[in-house]
Parts: C-alpha cells; sequence; structure tokens
C-alpha cells in the first residue's frame, strides 16, 4: 500500500477534531442540530487553515443519517461515500482550472436535478476567486435563488476578490490562522499516534514556521520525519531539513551589529551559507527575532508571547538593554524591505550583505530612525572621550600603609545625604577612581548594565545602585558579580566585595546615598 502524506492521513472527519476553529464548528454544529442551514456560504481564511476540510465535514454532517451533535456519524452509506469520493451529491470544483462562465452554466444545469441520496446536493467551489466576471455574473442567479437542496460552499483565500454581489448573498465565514501552542498540541498528538521519536523544541519550531497553517506544519513533519527515519528528530535536524538558522546565530549577529562590525557580520553570513542554510528563511527568522526583541521592550507580558528557551530568553533580556526600541523598528523595516526585494532578485546573497551593512551603517540612510541612531553613537564616543580624559588626569596618591580614614568638605547644601561616608578604604578608593575604566574593561553586555548604574559604599562594600529591577535582577546574579570582580581585581590588584540595590520609588539617588565617584573628586586630606 502506497505511503499516505500526514496531512491527508489525519484529515478530521468530524467537527470534534478540527482545531484552532472554535467559532465556526460552534456556528455550524447549532445551524446542524437546529435545521437552520443556509443555502450559500463562503469559507475565507490562509492556506492550510481548515476551510475545505470544514466544507467536506459540513456535506458530510447535512446529509448524514445518524448525526450526533451536529457532527457526522462516519459510518452510513452517506457518509462512507462522501469520504472516499463516490458520492454524486458531493461536487468539488477546482475554480483554478474551472474559472469560465460555461463551466457554471452546467452547475446551473445539474442542479435543478434533486440528489439521488441524502437531503442535499452540495457545491464545494474551491478558489472561488478565480472565476472571472462572466462566470460570477452566471453564478449569481443561482445563488440568488438555489433550489431547496442545494448548498454552495465557496473557499477562498483572498475574500477581496470575489463581487460584492456574491459575498452579500453568502454567509462569511473567516478562518484564523491557528495559534502555534495549537499546532503544537496536535502534532504532539500525531507524533505518539505515529510512534515518531521528537525532540519537544522540534515541534515548537514547526508549529512556529508553520506560520498558522496547520496543514504546513504536517508536511514540514513529514518531510523532517523522512530525513531522520528511524532515530529521534531533533531541533537541530528540523534546522538542517528546513534549511534554518539557531536562535543563538541571531544573537551572536544582533551583538555584531550593535558594535558595528562590518567584516565579522560577514564573515558569520558566510558561515550561515557554507552550513546551506537558506537565505530567504534566514531574513524571515532574523525579523522575527527582532520581532520578540521588541515585545521584550515594551510589553510587561512580553515573555508569555516569545516561544524561546529559557537560556536564550536570557540573552534576549541582556539585548534589550543593549539597543533602544528606535534603533530595532529601524532594524525591522530594513529586514522587511529585504524579505519583499529578496524574492524578485537573482543575486540574493548580495541583498542580504547590503542590508546587514545598513542595519551597522546608519549613514547610510537619510531616515530620522537613522540620524537619531548616529547621534547616539557620536554621544556614546564623545562621553568615552570624557571618561578616558577623566581617568588619566591627575589625582593625589596615597601611599600603601597610609591611614585609610579620611575627611571630606561638606556636599552642596542642596543634596540631603542621608547616607553620609565617614571612612573610605584604599580599595574602594581605587575602585572609584577608576570605575569608568572598570566599566570599559567589561564585557559587553555587563559594559551596557554598569554604564546604567551608579556607586557609593557600606563599610569596606562596593555598592551599586540602580532604579531598574531588571537591571538590579540581573547584576545580583552570581555570574554577573563574580565578572565584575575580576575585572576590579584585574585592575586594582585587589578583591572587593560588591553588593546591588533598588533604588526605592520616588527616591532620588542623591536624597538616599553618596556618590563615591563625586567624593574622591572632592578635596581630600589624610588624618594621621
Amino acid at each position: 500500500m502506497s505511503y499516505t502524506a500526514l496531512y491527508r492521513k489525519w484529515r478530521p472527519d468530524t467537527f470534534r477534531d478540527v482545531k484552532g476553529q472554535e467559532h465556526i464548528v460552534k456556528t455550524l454544529t447549532n445551524q446542524i442540530e437546529t435545521d437552520r442551514i443556509g443555502h450559500a456560504y463562503l469559507f475565507c481564511g490562509t492556506r492550510g487553515t481548515g476551510k475545505t476540510t470544514v466544507a467536506k465535514i459540513l456535506a458530510k454532517a447535512v446529509n448524514c443519517e445518524h448525526p450526533s451533535e451536529g457532527n457526522p456519524c462516519g459510518e452510513c452509506a452517506v457518509c462512507r461515500a462522501i469520504a472516499n469520493g463516490s458520492s454524486l451529491n458531493v461536487i468539488e470544483i477546482d475554480a483554478a482550472s474551472n474559472n469560465g462562465v460555461d463551466n457554471i452554466r452546467q452547475i446551473r444545469e445539474e442542479v435543478s436535478y434533486r440528489p439521488t441520496e441524502g437531503r442535499y446536493k452540495v457545491y464545494i467551489i474551491d478558489e472561488v476567486h478565480m472565476l472571472s466576471i462572466g462566470a460570477f455574473n452566471a453564478l449569481l442567479k443561482t445563488l440568488e435563488e438555489p433550489p431547496e437542496y442545494v448548498i454552495f460552499i465557496l473557499v477562498t483565500t483572498e475574500a477581496h476578490k470575489i463581487p460584492v454581489t456574491i459575498m452579500s448573498r453568502c454567509q462569511r465565514y473567516d478562518f484564523k490562522r491557528i495559534s502555534a501552542e495549537v499546532i503544537t498540541d496536535r502534532l504532539r498528538e500525531l507524533v505518539t499516534a505515529e510512534n515518531i521519536a521528537v525532540e519537544d523544541k522540534a515541534l515548537r519550531y514547526i508549529a512556529r514556521m508553520a506560520d498558522g497553517a496547520l496543514r504546513d506544519a504536517l508536511s514540514m513533519l513529514d518531510q523532517c520525519a523522512a530525513f531522520y527515519m528511524g532515530s529521534e528528530l531533533k531541533y537541530e535536524n528540523v534546522l538542517e531539513v528546513l534549511g534554518a538558522v539557531d536562535t543563538e546565530v541571531f544573537s551572536r549577529m544582533l551583538r555584531i551589529v550593535i558594535n558595528g562590525d562590518v567584516t565579522a557580520l560577514i564573515k558569520e553570513l558566510d558561515n550561515l551559507l557554507l552550513s546551506g542554510r537558506d537565505l530567504s528563511q534566514f531574513v524571515s527568522d532574523f525579523t522575527w527575532y527582532m520581532r520578540n526583541l521588541l515585545m521584550l521592550k515594551t510589553s510587561p507580558e512580553a515573555e508569555e508571547m516569545i516561544d524561546m528557551s529559557g537560556e536564550n530568553l536570557k540573552r534576549l533580556k541582556e539585548e534589550a538593554f543593549m539597543i533602544d526600541e528606535d534603533v530595532i523598528m529601524r532594524y525591522i523595516r530594513i529586514l522587511s524591505e529585504l524579505t519583499q526585494s529578496i524574492k524578485f532578485t537573482g543575486q540574493k546573497r548580495v541583498q542580504v550583505e547590503v542590508a546587514l551593512i545598513k542595519l551597522t551603517k546608519p549613514q547610510m540612510e537619510p531616515d530620522m530612525a537613522s540620524v537619531n541612531e548616529r547621534l547616539r553613537r557620536l554621544e556614546e564616543l564623545v562621553k568615552e572621550k570624557e571618561d578616558l580624559i577623566a581617568l588619566n588626569a591627575v589625582r593625589p596618591e596615597v601611599p600603601v600603609g597610609a591611614v585609610t580614614q579620611m575627611t571630606v568638605s561638606a556636599p552642596p547644601a542642596s543634596k540631603s545625604i542621608r547616607q553620609p561616608i565617614k571612612a573610605l578604604t584604599e580599595d574602594l578608593r581605587l575602585v572609584a577612581e577608576n570605575w569608568r575604566g572598570i566599566i570599559g574593561q567589561s564585557e559587553n553586555v555587563y559594559e551596557n548594565f554598569l554604564k546604567s548604574v551608579r556607586i557609593t559604599v557600606e563599610g569596606e562594600k562596593l555598592v551599586l545602585v540602580t532604579e531598574s529591577k531588571f537591571v538590579h535582577d540581573f547584576l545580583s546574579t552570581d555570574k554577573a558579580l563574580d565578572a565584575l570582580k575580576g575585572v576590579i581585581e584585574n585592575t586594582i590588584g585587589k578583591t572587593v566585595e560588591v553588593d546591588v540595590r533598588l533604588l526605592e520609588s520616588g527616591t532620588s539617588f542623591e536624597d538616599a546615598f553618596t556618590d563615591v565617584e563625586e567624593y574622591v573628586k572632592m578635596n581630600i586630606s589624610i588624618e594621621d
């Protein structure tokens, strides 16, 4: 027996098996149960969302000898005939190849004959938007005054091409894209039934790649499972078969873009091409990665909307702090334009390379978002220059072994300091003097976080103060604290204890703490 594709083998036979279209299923089953069946239906929606499947189930349900709760029984002679395609009462027409006036005239002649079995003669016209204007006009009269035993189900992916005169005579049902969660759950059911070993992460990726089309998800699963027959289908296998790219690569490329390293970015693209990745899929997935980044920046509930592992989500959070919303919007715009242009060019690689260079070089574009990014980068360069000058400025040296008790003249009266510094150890003074240099020596992600904090001291402990809970939680991790302590030790040759504090809402830093950087810049006298 020949192999049957998964999407055909597992096509729903009843309304109960239809996934993701509950609003439509409920309405149709209610109509069947109450015998309020319409004479013309228009099913609209993107590919693979169940339009034709629901049309066939409806055709069975209205003719079934023993319907149950609006569902066909699947056992009676009528249900079996419709299922195997031998029924003369259900006529499927492909309007893409039968779109002329003569084809519709033939239908008009046939509807005059009553069904040979069952209650209704059902015409399912697929891709109905492909009918010619003349064919639509010929169909109009029949739709307006059909025999009581005839039902028309018009199916289309492009509802805007249907004439208003046709649409006004039909009950319209819009099939929505199926969520990735629903598709993933359905795939789990099927791989269990088929005894296919698949990593759950692989199923989730296939579900997202399907973009709301369950049929596409089943086709991709079929393709991947066939390639790795007899072994567990893993996430990496799916990426290889579909020519897709791992999320970690997008993270690495985004950080290269932020650093403005064109050479490293093109090398990364070369590696993708050498590994056989598809450029169109890469652009699509990179755009989606930027979407997730924007969601994380703008929505408090973003984590619930992002299908990503904990490790990848952690990296995404780091990157969210490294980049502004308007910059992400510019990246998305460039990649979206690339998605369109790459479809119509034979030089895909060149187009992708140009777009990636645009991401790193805002001066290539005249729009305001690019100008703002250029200004931001210029401000960062100026500040780095100022910090370098301040770092190299001549300051009074305190000899090793000197008494560490120091006093300072009172700060300006405008500041109300609740926690004055009464003593500053030599180690902490060195940290304060070299703080900007310590930031500069930190890894890229830590550098961006440390730039946003202010420092004070508490006894012999360095205290980082921030207004952001996100920054507080990140810098409070053992990994972040160990990284900072390591940089400090490399800079001053000593180890210091570090703590992170979250500034209370409504409280300014100046009211609660003493800025130790400003402290060491004041006139300091050493007390013997």
